[in-house]
């Protein structure tokens, strides 16, 4: 019989062992592990979030397989390569799917950062919708600015699936997962964060809305300048806007996650 994994508060800290620009990467990954299970979109131990660390070498940081979002630190994220190879020790081993929907993105995209993917119940819900994301709300047409859509193949641990999803990405920074969930990518962590923030409230906003009367739709033409309003309301930082506020809070409710 296999050994069960350890919790996360039994590891000993990689601080001394990575350089301060990692451990800083490895901060923000555990931080946004953390807020998604406080937002509720984690799914178990089912969901990934990935964040690729800086150099040519396409090495990123993924969270630990079997570890609930709200138990992961910076010391459990799993440092991984292309191949889904192990670069440090863990006891943790890293879920084949997750692997290789995050990794073919990494891999087409070097604009992105973060990968971030939920299994949620709207997100769900509206994957499965013949017609996707409606532009019936301020927050459908952010995504609708940069949405792109991917058909459901099963399981997603095949890596013959990676060029067909890479395709369907595009430069997109939205992707609806059909029949499955969604995911967001950004130039950082926190970019990655408030698109899934976004995503999900276009989603559940959309369920709720269909179960009432007659919808309203968006004037397109709102849509085609909606890049230009995001950076009013965040005052050109995109994510970094909120990104400190959301730390804070995450300081003062649960600070275990920057262990």
């Amino acid at each position: 019989m296999s050994q069960p994994l350890p919790a996360s508060a039994d590891l000993p800290s990689v601080q001394h062992l990575v350089s301060p620009e990692e451990w800083q990467l490895r901060v923000d990954l555990a931080a946004c592990y953390r807020l998604v299970a406080q937002y509720g979109w984690s799914d178990l131990v089912f969901t990934h979030i990935s964040a690729r660390l800086p150099g040519p070498e396409h090495h990123f940081l993924i969270n630990p397989y079997g570890l609930m979002f709200d138990e992961i630190t910076a010391s459990s994220l799993v440092k991984v390569d292309m191949q889904c190879n192990k670069l440090m020790d863990s006891p943790f081993p890293v879920n084949p799917a997750g692997f290789v929907i995050h990794s073919a993105v990494h891999e087409a995209r070097e604009d992105v950062q973060c990968v971030l993917h939920t299994h949620t119940r709207a997100g769900v819900a509206v994957s499965a919708q013949k017609n996707g994301v409606l532009p019936i709300s301020q927050q459908s047409t952010f995504v609708l600015a940069s949405l792109a859509y991917h058909d459901y193949e099963g399981v997603a641990f095949r890596p013959d699936e990676k060029p067909r999803l890479q395709a369907d990405l595009g430069a997109a920074n939205f992707l609806m997962l059909r029949n499955h969930g969604l995911l967001t990518c950004g130039p950082t962590i926190a970019d990655a964060f408030l698109a899934m923030y976004t995503f999900e409230a276009a989603c559940k906003i959309q369920i709720d809305a269909q179960a009432g009367g007659e919808l309203t739709e968006v004037d397109p033409r709102i849509v085609q300048g909606v890049a230009e309003a995001m950076k009013v309301q965040t005052g050109g930082l995109g994510g970094q806007f909120v990104w400190p506020a959301l730390l804070r809070r995450l300081d003062r409710t649960d600070p275990g996650y920057r262990r």
